[in-house]
């Protein structure tokens, strides 16, 4: 039995049913094979251990067009063994989570006697943002470690999976909450009933629930297939989702874009007691009808988009190899290791992988076991192209590169297509 099957049977389980809309007309249109968990990044003395892998597969809902993992990691398995992503590493990043906390504050006059509830809150940046703001504020996140490190930072935070006993416990000391936010973690839950549910009872009446997730048209149109790992269980678009939370009694009421991951929406829900922009949400579910994004055929097509990418981007690597141009990995994200391990790049292309996070430095990458280090091993070593994971902060990391020493650097960014860049960010031919 190989470890892959070992794997399916005992830690997770196979999606029988479309998680919106409970549909079993569910139809596959991408593989992207068997893969270590993206986070689980590894200690020297793993190295020998058997790597379980578990199948990375897209089906679509044939009922409300929902896309969505085919395969269910067990969340323990994802969240609650060291986990090592932190909000907090780029100056974006930042700036993004401030200025959310700051326009939500301000454009729903939150004050000292209203309660921010963060559902995913990692270490507690959002929070920070608006406790800055003036508002009582509490984390829910499932990672131990991390929560650990929000609660040293001053943002309370309950280290536990939310959930109706975790909704009923913070009413009962807390009070019911004005605003409930979900920043890339409402994507990230198997149970959405069981979720909307404990929103409900945590929500006040005039309450708001908001939350964030890459915006499936964008991964659709850019080629974002990085985005696609075992943590991001639904790709989110509109149309779904309206019919979805109307089970709740609650609606979308408002719609904001965001820049950050490669292009994400901000879904603003409450209990039908604001103006709802019907044209902007419309808008949204005539986008997705033009792209195509629940038509099996349209689907099929970015797949095979996929599969070009994977060989344009392999030919690229060998070849610069084969002229003996050494390559590093900058930055080590989740999407990141989707990347690698389903275009097979290992050790064999890689030199290392730099990060800025302390959690996986002196690591290796899942699968690949390629090592993982401080990003000034970058600037010691000037490797001759660098290779860039995190390419959604592209900019901030070449800058912050080359202001840093590695001037004349050339940086391969892989996603929509690969292409090499220079301090200048000239694309040059490939």
């Amino acid at each position: 039995m190989t470890t892959e099957a070992t794997a399916t049977m005992q830690l997770g389980r196979r999606a029988a049913s479309c998680r919106m809309c409970g549909s079993c007309a569910l139809e596959r249109y991408l593989d992207l094979g068997h893969m270590a968990p993206a986070d689980q990044f590894l200690r020297a003395e793993q190295l020998a251990e058997p790597t379980v892998r578990f199948p990375l597969e897209v089906y679509v809902c044939n009922g409300c067009g929902l896309s969505q993992l085919g395969y269910v990691v067990a969340p323990e398995i994802l969240y609650q063994q060291e986990y090592p992503y932190e909000a907090s590493t780029t100056r974006a990043g930042q700036h993004h989570f401030r200025a959310f906390a700051a326009s939500v504050a301000r454009r729903f006059e939150l004050g000292a006697r209203d309660l921010v509830v963060d559902i995913g809150s990692n270490v507690g940046v959002l929070l920070g943002g608006f406790a800055a703001e003036g508002t009582r504020v509490l984390g829910v996140d499932p990672a131990p470690n991390i929560a650990a490190i929000a609660n040293a930072r001053g943002v309370p935070t309950i280290a536990r999976f939310f959930g109706a006993e975790a909704a009923a416990e913070i009413v009962r000391e807390h009070g019911r909450a004005s605003v409930v936010c979900g920043t890339n973690v409402f994507a990230h839950v198997d149970d959405l009933d069981g979720f909307m549910r404990a929103v409900d009872s945590l929500l006040a009446e005039d309450g708001i629930f908001i939350f964030e997730a890459p915006y499936f048209v964008n991964l659709l149109r850019s080629l974002e297939y990085d985005t696609i790992y075992h943590e991001h269980l639904s790709y989110i678009s509109v149309a779904p989702l309206g019919p979805f939370l109307s089970r709740y009694g609650m609606r979308i009421f408002d719609i904001r874009e965001v820049d950050i991951h490669g292009g994400s929406f901000r879904i603003f829900i409450d209990r039908n007691r604001r103006p709802r922009d019907e044209t902007l949400v419309q808008g949204f579910i005539e986008r997705e009808r033009a792209e195509g994004a629940h038509d099996v055929a349209r689907l099929r097509r970015f797949a095979d988009a996929v599969a070009e990418n994977r060989e344009q981007l392999t030919s690229l690597l060998r070849e610069l190899r084969s002229r003996g141009k050494r390559i590093a990995g900058v930055s080590a994200p989740a999407k990141g290791m989707t990347l690698l391990n389903y275009c097979g790049i290992g050790r064999e292309t890689l030199d290392y992988v730099t990060e800025k996070s302390r959690l996986k430095i002196g690591r290796y990458t899942p699968g690949g076991h390629i090592p993982v280090v401080g990003d000034e091993e970058l600037l010691a070593d000037r490797p001759d192209y660098a290779l860039l994971l995190a390419w959604n902060f592209a900019d901030e990391i070449i800058e912050n590169l080359s202001a840093a020493g590695l001037a004349g650097g050339q940086f391969i960014i892989p996603i929509p297509e690969p292409r090499i860049v220079t301090r200048a960010r000239r694309a040059v031919a490939a």
